[in-house]
């Protein structure tokens, strides 16, 4: 189906984050542009941030809690 284990097991993990997407109402194309942009700087270890924080679930109260701010 995916070539070999790695392909498949990368096509799981890219299909479960769109899942999740979808399961809190997530555009799932602002989230995956948002995330690769964010990216780098989550790499840099003596940042400190959370990989978590751009799971869908939390972008969504992140993005939520940034549109009350701009208002």
């Amino acid at each position: 189906f995916c070539g070999n284990h790695e392909a498949a097991r990368n096509t799981a993990v890219i299909c479960s984050l769109l899942g999740s997407c979808k399961e809190q109402g997530v555009n799932p194309r602002e989230w995956l542009t948002d995330v690769i942009a964010k990216m780098p700087y989550y790499q840099k270890p003596q940042n400190g941030e959370n990989l978590k924080k751009l799971l869908p679930n939390y972008w969504r109260k992140q993005e939520s809690n940034d549109s009350l701010i701009n208002v």
